[in-house]
């Protein structure tokens, strides 16, 4: 038996969750290999020391998949489908930072059974890293079949 994550029924104003995961020289190249983005400020040390953050940085689409986690699996959880996601890239992640994710309840959009998030990324000494919002259809009740 699945379970789902909160339903828009089940949702309030200012609902939030986290995530924090520490990101590894493996999450970079990994990250690099599963998208084809092997830009030399990601991936090459000699490259990236000559650059404006003189050591490599994470991908910052990896820092806002962490975002994804906290939907998909904490809240609403299983079940919920992005619609729509607005990003600023505001602060490096380097390899050894820990990344927490934070989505927010702003409006629940009933009519149209979404919701908008401010959604958020900090380091370990709350600089934060990226800001924005999304907006997610919560998962649906599931229907009870008659027998």
């Amino acid at each position: 038996m699945s379970t789902i994550g909160k339903t828009i029924e089940e949702i309030r104003l200012h609902e939030s969750a986290e995530f924090s995961k520490t990101i590894s020289e493996s999450d970079v190249y990994l990250y690099a290999g599963v998208t084809g983005d092997l830009n030399p400020a990601h991936i090459d040390e000699e490259y990236a020391r000559q650059t404006f953050f003189k050591t490599r940085i994470a991908h910052g689409m990896l820092a806002a998949g962490l975002i994804s986690a906290v939907l998909g699996t904490r809240f609403p959880g299983p079940g919920t489908v992005y619609v729509r996601q607005e990003l600023s890239f505001l602060a490096p992640v380097r390899i050894g930072d820990t990344i927490t994710a934070r989505v927010e309840v702003l409006e629940i959009l009933d009519e149209k059974k979404q919701i908008r998030l401010k959604t958020t990324c900090s380091r370990q000494d709350g600089t934060l890293v990226l800001d924005g919002e999304a907006i997610v259809s919560p998962p649906r009740p599931k229907k009870v079949q008659a027998e």
